[in-house]
């Protein structure tokens, strides 16, 4: 009896280990194969001040190499041509310092021949709906134009059929110039830390590029400040750049988060946090971020100030290498709780709407494109879009009428004007 009776414990305790393994044993075994992917032996780890692990990664075997379209790739070290506008082109009336240095790098330097990368812990990847979704926005269908019924400040820009209904998760205030051939653009992106970003949400104050097909935009590079707590664990401001050539279906991601973006500095890490940020009523900080298509390779740049950070491979796109057809200037909210009610309490840049303009509101200024003339200008026309008005807006201001312009943005989220 007592023989029988141990049989049948060992063999209740085969039955539940492998349903806990069947439970738990795939998503671990998930996340293990997707952090040995993202976490590239190191020649030097760094431990930085803020909490973050930097890890000095040789650069021939960072994750852009895992891309089946880069397997053979050629670094190329740095671009053949600048967008060509240097850090002295900063807002005109001098009142914004720039921000150029990074947290991390005040505990060490990554050797030559390296690239600093943030490491990915086990419970960044556990906050994610799924490893595979790790880093990775939702989808998003950009339309190569924007209906004239929606906000904006130019109609006739704007006039384009909408063939897809806007996403019921993200939430957008833009400024947008609509053209052919765009090789390049920039902004110096006013730095904050919204208050009470949910843990659930992002929020982004950005550029982006787009090309694709005459029914929608589905190539995009983006790079500016986001902060969201599900990727990175925490509400700080953090520099990042993304990519897609599917609308977000099934590629892209933020930074190294996947393969794709070839880094070549070893002085600056994507993903890193930002500080000093702006604050209302007192010191005002901007990042300069600049992406441009080097004329011979073809690749798009990316550069924050004078400093370099890698390029997107014209290998990975189609439409892009062509040139971007759509840049936009402004933010973005992602929640599940956007259109609803009660709406996400997820602020858009500082949390303050835009009518407050400087040193409260959040903005893009010293915007410039560069067309097919070569010339860096001013875009014109520059329409406005935004899809809760009440929500987050925009707000173009002029001091006077040869100011330089700035492009204000942003809300609280939930309010009395926003239930």
């Amino acid at each position: 009896m007592e023989k029988q009776a141990a049989l049948r414990m060992l063999l209740t305790l085969t039955i539940l280990c492998f349903l806990y393994n069947g439970v738990h044993g795939t998503p671990s075994l998930a996340i293990d194969m997707k952090l040995k992917a993202l976490n590239k032996p190191a020649l030097k780890t760094i431990k930085s001040e803020d909490g973050d692990i930097i890890d000095c990664v040789d650069i021939y075997k960072q994750p852009a190499f895992d891309h089946p379209a880069l397997r053979n790739h050629k670094i190329q070290m740095k671009p053949s041509v600048e967008l060509g506008s240097k850090e002295n082109n900063s807002p005109t009336d001098g009142s914004s310092k720039p921000v150029t240095s990074q947290i991390w790098s005040k505990s060490g330097r990554c050797p030559v021949g390296t690239i600093p990368i943030r490491r990915v812990s086990r419970e960044d990847i556990s906050r994610a709906s799924s490893p595979s979704s790790f880093g990775r926005k939702p989808p998003h269908v950009y339309n190569t134009l924007y209906k004239s019924d929606q906000h904006t400040t130019n109609s006739n820009s704007t006039t384009g059929k909408k063939h897809n209904p806007r996403p019921k998760n993200r939430s957008e205030a833009m400024f947008f110039a609509v053209g052919s051939n765009y090789l390049g653009a920039q902004s110096n992106i006013n730095v904050w830390n919204p208050p009470g970003v949910q843990k659930s949400d992002y929020s982004s104050a950005q550029m982006w590029l787009l090309a694709g097909d005459q029914s929608e935009m589905s190539e995009i590079i983006e790079a500016g400040w986001m902060v969201n707590p599900r990727v990175f664990g925490d509400n700080r401001t953090r520099f990042f750049a993304y990519w897609t050539k599917d609308a977000y279906r099934k590629t892209g991601c933020i930074n190294l988060l996947c393969s794709g973006f070839v880094q070549t500095s070893k002085h600056v890490a994507l993903g890193a946090a930002i500080e000093p940020v702006s604050s209302s009523g007192h010191e005002q900080y901007y990042i300069m971020v600049k992406i441009y298509q080097d004329p011979q390779s073809k690749n798009w740049w990316l550069s924050r100030h004078d400093k370099v950070y890698g390029y997107w491979p014209s290998a990975i796109f189609k439409h892009l290498p062509q040139g971007a057809t759509q840049v936009q200037w402004g933010g973005e909210v992602y929640s599940p709780n956007v259109r609803k009610k009660p709406h996400t309490k997820t602020p858009m840049g500082s949390g303050e709407s835009p009518i407050h303009l400087w040193g409260k509101a959040c903005y893009h200024a010293y915007i410039r494109i560069k067309d097919a003339s070569m010339q860096l200008k001013y875009p014109m026309p520059l329409a406005e879009f935004s899809d809760e008005n009440q929500c987050y807006t925009t707000i173009l201001h002029k001091a006077t009428n040869v100011s330089e312009p700035y492009l204000y943005f942003g809300g609280s989220g939930q309010s009395t004007l926003c239930p």
